[in-house]
C-alpha cells in the first residue's frame, strides 16, 4: 500500500531485525532465504555455487546433473568428430548419424573412465582429448559425490509451515496463529520460536517499515512430534492491537518466523525460517485439528495434508480490540 499505515502502534520499534527501514518487498521468502539481490560484484563472487546446489530441490539437482553430463559429452563428441572419426577405431561408418552416436558413447565411456575398448583413440590429438576428458570426468564425479554427501548429511529441520496464518478468537480477544509440523521421521527436541513483524508505516509523509517483536503464548516446547500452533495474542502489548480486518488486508505486513530445534540424530541444532505477508493472513478463521488416534487407538496419526485446513468463524465484537 503506497500510503502506508497511519494508526499509532502500541509498541516501540525494534532495531535488531537485520533489515533496514528502507528495505522493500518481502523480507523472507517462503523457503526461509532472505529476499535480497546483491549488486556491485560479479556473479562468480556473488554466488556460492556449493550453497546453491545444496539448496536446490532434489528434482532440480538431479536434472542439472543429468543435463550437464549430456552437454559435456556432446561437446567432446563434437570435438572428436571435428578431429575426424578415422582417428577412432571401431566406429560404425555406415552413415554420419551412426558415426556421431558412436562418438558420443565413446565420449561418455571415456568421461566415466569405463573404457569398454571397442572404440579407441588413434593419433596424438584424439588421445590428448581423451586424456583430458578422463581427467575432467574424475574431477566432475568427485565434485558430484561431495554434493551428494553434503545434501544427504546436512542437518535440516524438515518442518512444513502452513501456507496461511489466521486471526482467530483466543481468550476473549483475538490472536494471530499459524502452525508447523515435522514431515520426516526425525526427532526434534527443545524447539523454540521467535516472531517479529514488519509493518509499513506512514510517518509525516514518509513510508518506511518498522519492526516489532511478537510475543508468543508458548515460545518453547520439549518435543516437536506433532503439529505446533504458534499463537500471538493480540492485546495491548501487541503491535496489531486495534487492527481491523481492513487494516490487515490493506496494510503491508510481514510476519517473520524463526524456529530453532535440536536434532537428536544429527546431534546438532537445526534452524528453519518462513514468513507470512498480508495476503496470506485470513481474518476470522481457525485451524482444523490435523492429528487424531488411529483405528486401534494405540498411536496418533498426523495428517500433513490438513496443515492448511481451516474454517471461517465470526469474531464477536468483544473479541476485537479497538484502539
Amino acid at each position: 500500500m503506497a500510503k502506508g499505515f497511519r494508526k499509532k502502534i502500541h509498541q516501540e520499534n525494534t532495531e535488531n531485525s537485520g533489515f533496514g527501514s528502507r528495505a522493500s518487498g518481502r523480507f523472507i521468502n517462503k523457503d526461509g532465504l532472505p529476499n535480497v539481490r546483491r549488486r556491485g560484484i560479479n556473479v562468480f563472487n556473488r554466488l556460492s555455487w556449493y550453497h546453491t546446489m545444496l539448496n536446490l530441490s532434489s528434482f532440480r539437482f538431479i536434472t542439472y546433473l543429468v543435463v550437464m553430463y549430456i552437454l559435456i559429452n556432446l561437446v567432446f563428441a563434437f570435438i572428436y568428430y571435428l578431429i575426424g572419426v578415422e582417428h577412432l577405431t571401431g566406429i560404425d561408418k555406415s552413415n554420419p548419424l551412426d558415426e556421431f552416436i558412436d562418438v558420443f558413447f565413446f565420449s561418455s565411456q571415456t568421461f566415466t573412465t569405463v573404457g569398454y575398448g571397442r572404440i579407441a583413440p588413434v593419433g596424438f590429438m584424439a588421445s590428448l582429448v581423451a586424456t583430458f576428458e578422463a581427467f575432467l570426468g574424475l574431477l566432475t564425479f568427485a565434485i558430484a559425490t561431495g554434493l551428494f554427501y553434503g545434501r544427504f548429511s546436512r542437518p535440516r529441520a524438515y518442518l512444513r509451515f502452513s501456507d496461511i496464518a489466521v486471526i482467530a478468537p483466543f481468550q476473549d480477544v483475538t490472536a494471530l496463529m499459524f502452525r508447523l509440523a515435522p514431515y520426516k521421521n526425525n526427532a526434534l527436541t527443545d524447539a523454540d520460536v521467535t516472531l517479529s513483524t514488519a509493518i509499513e508505516i506512514n510517518e509525516e509523509g514518509t513510508v518506511k517499515s518498522n519492526f516489532y517483536r511478537l510475543e508468543t503464548q508458548l515460545s518453547k516446547i520439549n518435543t516437536l512430534a506433532l503439529n505446533w500452533t504458534i499463537v500471538h495474542k493480540i492485546d495491548e502489548n501487541s503491535p496489531f492491537f486495534g487492527f481491523s480486518a481492513d487494516d490487515f488486508k490493506n496494510t503491508n505486513i510481514e510476519i517473520i518466523v524463526h524456529v530453532r530445534a535440536f536434532d537428536e540424530v544429527f546431534s546438532n541444532t537445526v534452524v528453519q525460517r518462513s514468513s507470512y505477508v498480508s495476503c496470506e493472513i485470513i481474518y476470522g478463521a481457525k485451524f482444523i485439528s490435523m492429528y487424531y488416534p488411529d483405528k486401534e487407538k494405540d498411536s496418533t496419526v498426523l495428517d500433513l495434508d490438513k496443515i492448511n485446513e481451516y474454517q471461517k468463524v465470526e469474531l464477536k465484537t468483544s473479541d476485537v480490540q479497538r484502539s
